[in-house]
């Protein structure tokens, strides 16, 4: 497990200390002396030491991961502060709003869109030692757990109580609760227990000029107007910053079991998903991959295998895996080896392939989607169409992740590495060529993906968010609802300073150049 209440550093920056480069263009605002002291008296810790900026620099966005293997990071906060509780992030919030100087709140920087990079320098605000479990209600199945909490030190203090949230995101060591409320985030186990935003009821929100307000958790299904706390549920610290949440729980499960299968096709293998999911079976996990990762990831060729792994009451457990033994059978599936559920649980949570990949000159990310039954396979196999029709493209391929009663989350995966064809007329393109093209390449990638997707009428992002990766698609995406998000943005956030650069929302600080 990683150190509790500390982030893990993605990968070593390959720069001498003062030589790290910032990769994102666009202007950067500087903290004046005067808001420097003021932090100092509100904050418990005002870092501006080159290696903690350097670390709030950048996410777990691959493409960041990338240019730290070339000596440089996205963008440099001008400082970090590190409150530790909910009133000095008010206070620090209320000293910059005063100030004009951007915010970009920050803890265990899991995503992979960039949501967490200060793109015009200002504060980083690590909400890392906002941490801990505030109170248990286990009559009521609620606790009250601050944002800066990472996955394993929550379910830890849950265990303790015989409770679980039921939340187990692949970033599971490496992320907060802040962060999978900003970011609406997903856990493998989303379709037992939900998304995210299924299991909070409530928030404390910090508002750009210091105020706090609480949404929610009075009481189950409340009919008080509009639905405040999801509002900041996905916002990625746009317009507000959580400082705690009220989340429900789950008693630990008595029973669990496991299946695998494989389909002669990705479409069979969606059909019988489908039709688990229309008799009202929940499983916690299942998994589709198609022949390319079945291959990959299991060693089975000529299928594309289902993982399945539920936990539940031994009643429920029963009757869930006898719906989903009919509906494989119905569907065509034939059962695997059950002993590859252990090898997915093994593996599930490694992240530790993407530096050596970028290292190696291959350019590698994932797109995760979300559409109707009706949709997905024709988005399946259009998605993978245009990837592989992009010069330089090595491998695509995808699994379905997380289902519902009326739709699932795609995942892609692509990789590519740039043809001889590319290079300049020369033996080697040097390293500013290669580098223009592996940027232009995963741009090509993303957009081949969304456009796909788009046309298909499917959600451009399930649970990863937006950040700065997916901005440059919102318009489409939201359409108008754009122009109402911006609004909200200006009421809750005159002066612009939370996040900016993020959703595809307009910034008084400038435009961010990138790649």
């Amino acid at each position: 497990m990683t150190n509790p209440s500390a982030p893990t550093p993605v990968t070593p920056v390959d720069a001498p200390p003062g030589a790290v480069g910032e990769r994102l263009g666009g202007p950067r605002v500087p903290v004046t002396g005067d808001l420097l002291s003021r932090l100092r008296s509100v904050c418990d810790r005002v870092d501006l030491d080159e290696g903690a900026r350097l670390e709030a620099g950048r996410d777990w966005w691959p493409l960041a991961i990338r240019w730290a293997t070339r000596g440089a990071v996205p963008a440099l906060p001008a400082l970090v502060a590190s409150p530790t509780d909910a009133g000095q992030v008010s206070a620090v919030l209320a000293a910059c709003h005063e100030a004009r100087v951007p915010v970009t709140p920050v803890a265990g920087r899991s995503g992979v869109c960039g949501s967490s990079i200060p793109v015009f320098g200002g504060v980083s605000l690590d909400l890392c030692q906002v941490q801990g479990i505030s109170d248990v209600d286990d009559a009521s199945l609620l606790a009250d757990v601050l944002p800066g909490t990472f996955g394993p030190d929550l379910e830890a203090g849950l265990r303790e109580r015989r409770l679980t949230l039921g939340h187990w995101p692949q970033s599971m060591e490496l992320s907060t609760v802040g962060g999978w409320l900003a970011c609406r985030g997903a856990g493998q186990y989303s379709t037992r227990y939900g998304k995210i935003e299924d299991m909070v009821v409530g928030l404390e929100v910090a508002l750009a000029d210091g105020r706090r307000i609480r949404t929610g958790g009075l009481g189950p299904r409340a009919a008080t107007g509009p639905d405040l706390t999801q509002l900041f549920v996905g916002s990625e610290g746009t317009l507000g910053v959580i400082t705690s949440a009220r989340l429900r729980l789950h008693p630990l499960p008595a029973g669990e079991g496991r299946r695998a299968f494989g389909f002669p096709g990705f479409p069979e293998g969606l059909e019988a998903c489908r039709r688990i999911l229309r008799r009202g079976a929940t499983p916690a996990v299942l998994r589709l991959y198609d022949g390319v990762e079945t291959a990959r990831n299991f060693d089975v060729t000529d299928r594309c295998a289902l993982i399945v792994l539920d936990e539940a009451d031994p009643g429920l457990l029963e009757a869930t895996l006898a719906v989903v033994d009919d509906e494989v059978g119905a569907a065509g599936g034939l059962p695997l080896d059950s002993g590859l559920v252990d090898r997915w649980t093994s593996h599930r949570n490694d992240v530790s392939a993407l530096a050596p990949l970028y290292r190696a000159g291959i350019v590698v990310d994932t797109i995760e989607i979300s559409a109707r039954w009706t949709a997905l396979s024709g988005i399946y196999a259009k998605a993978l169409e245009a990837l592989r029709a992009i010069e330089g493209t090595l491998a695509a391929s995808a699994h379905q992740s997380h289902a519902y009663g009326d739709g699932a989350c795609l995942y892609f995966t692509f990789a590519g590495r740039m043809p001889e064809s590319a290079s300049p007329g020369a033996a080697s393109p040097g390293p500013e060529g290669e580098d223009a093209w592996a940027e232009a390449y995963y741009e090509r990638a993303w957009t081949a993906v969304i456009d796909v997707v788009d046309g298909a009428g499917g959600a451009i992002s399930h649970h990863h968010g937006i950040g700065l990766n997916r901005a440059r698609f919102m318009g489409r995406a939201l359409g108008g609802g754009l122009e109402v998000l911006s609004s909200l943005k200006e009421a809750l956030d005159p002066r612009g300073i939370l996040n900016p650069g993020k959703l595809g929302l307009p910034s008084p600080f400038g435009e961010v150049a990138w790649p």
